[in-house]
């Protein structure tokens, strides 16, 4: 298998032209880097590079050769051949022509009695060493390599030596012994089989005459990194299912990884159907090897690649009629070729090295070859296997289909889904419903299996995020065309046969089309499929679909706007988990009761709680394990709302994703970024976010990449960025119908929170309003800051009292570490007003005791509480608004800080000068002399804000303002405000 250095497609089409990157070898250059500086001092050595064919040993010589020539050195290089009439020290003799060509080789007279030796074997002689020793030409080479290395140093470079004739070795072990002295660099190239190469390499290494370095393959970061390399893309920009492909069909072999792309991209414009076809340059490589192990090879592994990548050899042995003594030469010689590996202890099951490799093999069998092997294999396997007991049924439907036996491969795929399932291995299980259903034919299936085999394939489609998996079907007005939305690639064939099932069936079928539209974030669509489904239903009543479609109804109206959707979406679940349980349903009983605990956590955490517990037993006591770590995230996520630990959450995150399961595993990820925000670990966050909304809009997960840009949001307005959550706040925008909480929840989490940090104090009164009137319209069920900070706001406004607190205590949210901080200050204020300073100050402890995970927040409290403490005599208001200031101006929030430190002044306390800022002032306006404390001036100046309100925003006396005024019009020359408005518009904040 060759090393392939050619150019890729670019983005657009175009061949990245001049050297690939090396990629992943960056330790084993270092290595050779190393013993070219040694060979340069005179002090030669040896690296003998090995690794399976096509992992890049070649282009790591390469490297080598053009690193050593940009040092000066001499370089050379040679290759031994299979191919043709043997030649006596082929690799050396081409070496030394090389030599010459560039005028390097010195003449024989130069190198003394040795240039005979030097003369024969560059000369027509068919046997150079017929009169010299193997022991005479090694030295006459180690001479040359002195000559021409002298004061530059020489690389020498050997490829193939398995391929090498004896002479060739011989002399090599003689160079290696006796290289030490001289100012070269050999580096020896073979592959891993064994043989008298491999032989050699292992003695040198033992008497430390060489050293070795094996090749592996490259891991995923490195794949992705060189598919990005070889289409001149970053890694950030490779399409993710050319990636997948990349890594699941080479096994990390570099040229596997170039053919795959050469190949995709020669194919980008002509939109060829079906599946991508194995690259030439990979199928070829792979038909010559299999045709190096003979006939009975070919067979063996024709018949191996029906499986798949992993194949039983036992079941091999029978189908073929051969014991595994006639086969253990084939396998051996297999194994030498890096066609096929040992899988797993003993010797019964066995791999191809990279999935490409089976393909290869499989395209190359005919219709008839293909259903010939399928039907011996089948019955060997079903003969050694009786009923197919565990994981037998997929091989087994595999063989079926390839036989062309469509109505046992149909069962056999389905039986062995669900066992997958009950497994949890969801993304297995969808890829076998996937592959029965496109086996489904009218007349071949009934219509209860066809509707079973839609319906599992629904809810795994649904529960991975792999909504691309789901087939076309008839629109919600079943009408049969299929352009609905919600499938994939279909035909009239397959609406024609929805419409062949059972009407209750079809039901059940627009109840999961329903859910599966939430989940793309399309509620008209869900409400659509809803209605089609109660139709149905209503005229056929069905008490074990009826749940299904209760459960379907819970999620749509939570995408409806209205005032009553929790209380209403919470009697739908309440009604889907009594009729499942009578249906006995525990999927349907379980989810729908992890539904009604989201709903009520706000209000009523512990029967939220009780919920969650509810349906983790079931899951339990039934052994559904998707239905067990759904549960355990929501438990998770409880758990850390209180003590704020997310190990129990990344760990159900981490189970998710194990299983497939991306919205998930996405929830619980938006769980962990929300808590990195607030512990002001901003750049974790941001990772989090970026990436599994990456995916997700991959996906065509509407409804999580809302919550997700909301989040983005949330990051931004955390850290003052005003600019930057506008930006967020424009993405999310269109996903808006797909999540219609997010209005609210914008409002509160985001918008009024960056206003909090700017000082913005009425716009964030506005804000959090504006919030709450969102929620009053249109309730969301997550917290924006009702039972927290909007309380402490209105209790230090004189606009809320005891009975808000009280009102808000009954709140299950308002127990949450994040609001404890604000709802614990805001009650410390009320004791205040009431007299009870002592009681305040305790009661402000436990709260900023509960604020130390939340280093923004916990400043924002101080400053916020910090003139009511001081007007009422508890807590330590200067030492508060210090720590604060301090805070806000390390974190470059300008304008909290000056109020911080306006605080102080207000209180008689000192305030520490500070003279920063003047980087933030535009350039131009910096060579007119503007201050940092004027620039802020002028930006209001800017949205013609008067005086007064320039004096209480920054916290500065009416006089300052005047005079801040009037140096401003001064150094930029204009009469007055209007004027420098009118100029300064790109100034506004």
């Amino acid at each position: 298998m060759p090393d392939d250095d050619r150019g890729a497609a670019g983005p657009h089409g175009g061949l990245r032209t001049g050297p690939a990157q090396l990629i992943g070898r960056a330790a084993e250059m270092g290595r050779i880097t190393a013993a070219l500086t040694a060979a340069r001092a005179g002090r030669g050595g040896a690296l003998f590079v090995t690794g399976e064919p096509g992992v890049g040993k070649t282009r790591l010589a390469a490297e080598a050769l053009a690193a050593a020539a940009a040092a000066g050195m001499v370089t050379a290089r040679g290759r031994a051949s299979a191919v043709g009439s043997p030649v006596p020290y082929r690799p050396l003799v081409e070496a030394l022509f090389l030599l010459a060509r560039t005028g390097l080789l010195p003449g024989p007279d130069a190198l003394g009695h040795h240039g005979p030796v030097l003369a024969r074997l560059l000369g027509d002689d068919r046997d150079p060493a017929a009169a010299a020793s193997h022991v005479m030409v090694g030295e006459t080479v180690l001479r040359l390599l002195g000559s021409v290395g002298e004061g530059c140093g020489c690389l020498l470079v050997l490829d193939d030596l398995h391929d090498a004739d004896a002479g060739t070795l011989a002399v090599l072990e003689y160079l290696l012994d006796n290289i030490g002295q001289q100012p070269a660099a050999l580096l020896l190239i073979a592959g891993r089989a064994c043989g008298a190469a491999a032989e050699l390499a292992a003695r040198a290494r033992q008497r430390g005459a060489a050293n070795a370095l094996d090749l592996g393959p490259l891991d995923h970061p490195e794949v992705r990194l060189l598919v990005a390399t070889e289409l001149g893309v970053t890694p950030g920009a490779v399409c993710p299912e050319l990636l997948r492909r990349a890594v699941a069909g080479s096994a990390g072999i570099p040229f596997v990884v170039k053919e795959l792309v050469h190949d995709l991209a020669a194919r980008a414009g002509r939109r060829d159907p079906g599946a991508p076809p194995v690259p030439a340059g990979v199928a070829d490589t792979v038909r010559r090897q299999a045709a190096g192990l003979g006939p009975l090879g070919v067979e063996l592994l024709g018949m191996a690649a029906l499986f798949g990548r992993r194949f039983p050899l036992p079941v091999l042995e029978r189908a073929l009629g051969r014991d595994q003594g006639e086969l253990s030469a084939v396998l051996r010689a297999a194994v030498a070729s890096y066609l096929i590996t040992p899988d797993g202890p003993g010797t019964q099951w066995y791999a191809f090295r990279y999935r490409l490799a089976a393909e290869a093999l499989l395209d190359d069998l005919g219709p008839g070859e293909r259903a010939g092997y399928a039907r011996r294999a089948v019955r060997a396997l079903t003969a050694l296997h009786p009923g197919l007991p565990g994981a037998w049924c997929a091989p087994a439907a595999r063989l079926y289909e390839h036989a062309g036996d469509a109505r046992e491969a149909v069962r056999q795929y389905g039986e062995a889904a669900r066992r997958e399932m009950d497994e949890g291995a969801v993304e297995r299980a969808l890829e076998l419903l996937t592959r029965a259903h496109r086996l489904v034919e009218p007349g071949t299936t009934s219509p209860e299996a066809h509707a079973t085999l839609l319906e599992r394939l629904l809810d795994a489609a649904a529960c991975s995020g792999r909504l691309d998996r789901v087939p076309a079907q008839p629109g919600p007005d079943e009408a049969g065309d299929g352009g609905d939305g919600d499938g994939g690639s279909g035909d009239g064939d397959e609406c024609g046969a929805v419409h062949r099932l059972p009407a209750r069936r079809r039901a059940g079928l627009h109840a999961r089309l329903s859910e599966i539209a939430t989940l793309r974030g399309r509620p008209a669509r869900a409400r659509a499929h809803l209605d089609t489904a109660r139709r149905l239903l209503d005229a056929h009543p069905s008490e074990a679909h009826t749940p299904v479609v209760d459960l379907a109804a819970a999620h749509v109206e939570l995408s409806r706007v209205a005032p009553d959707r929790l209380a209403t979406a919470a009697a739908l679940a309440r009604r889907a988990v009594d009729g499942a349980q009578r249906a006995h349903l525990p999927d349907v009983a379980g989810r729908a009761l992890l539904l009604l605990g989201r709903l009520e956590r706000e209000q009523d955490e512990p029967a939220a709680v009780s919920h969650f517990s509810r349906a983790r037993a079931i899951a339990l006591a039934r052994d559904l394990p998707v239905l067990r770590v759904r549960a355990e995230v929501e438990l998770a996520t409880v758990a850390a709302s209180h003590d704020d630990r997310p190990t129990r959450v990344e760990r159900a995150r981490g189970e998710a994703l194990r299983m497939g399961l991306l919205p998930l595993a996405h929830e619980a990820g938006l769980v962990l970024a929300l808590d990195r925000i607030r512990r002001c670990a901003f750049e974790e966050a941001r990772d989090l976010i970026a990436d599994a909304a990456a995916e997700a809009a991959r996906l065509g997960l509407g409804r999580t990449l809302a919550a997700l840009r909301l989040a983005e949001a949330v990051r931004c307005a955390h850290q003052g960025r005003r600019p930057e959550m506008r930006e967020a706040l424009e993405r999310l925008a269109p996903l808006l119908d797909a999540e219609p909480t997010a209005r609210a929840l914008s409002y509160g989490l985001a918008r009024a929170f960056c206003s909090l940090l700017e000082e913005r104090h009425d716009a964030a009164r506005q804000e959090f309003a504006q919030a709450l009137a969102h929620d009053a319209e249109n309730p969301a069920a997550g917290d924006f800051g009702r039972h927290g900070v909007i309380l402490l706001l209105g209790v230090l406004d004189g606009r809320m009292g005891r009975r808000h607190l009280a009102a808000a205590a009954r709140a299950s949210a308002a127990g949450t570490r994040w609001n404890h901080q604000f709802a614990g200050l805001a009650h410390a204020v009320l004791l205040g007003r009431e007299g009870r300073p002592e009681e305040a100050t305790a009661v402000a402890g436990k709260a900023l005791e509960a604020a130390e995970l939340y280093p923004m927040a916990r400043r924002l409290c101080l400053r916020l509480v910090a003139r009511a403490a001081y007007e009422d005599g508890w807590g330590e208001p200067v030492d508060w608004l210090r720590e604060a200031e301090e805070y806000f101006h390390g974190a470059g929030l300008a304008a909290a800080a000056g109020a911080c430190r306006a605080l102080l002044r207000g209180m008689g306390a000192s305030v520490r000068q500070r003279r920063t800022g003047t980087e933030q002032v535009p350039p131009g306006l910096r060579r007119c002399g503007i201050t940092a404390r004027e620039f802020e001036v002028a930006r209001l100046v800017a949205v013609r804000t008067s005086n007064k309100d320039i004096a209480a925003r920054l916290h500065i006396s009416l006089r300052t303002v005047e005079k801040h005024v009037a140096n401003l019009l001064r150094k930029t020359g204009h009469p007055n405000r209007t004027a420098f408005a009118d100029s300064a518009h790109d100034l506004t904040p």
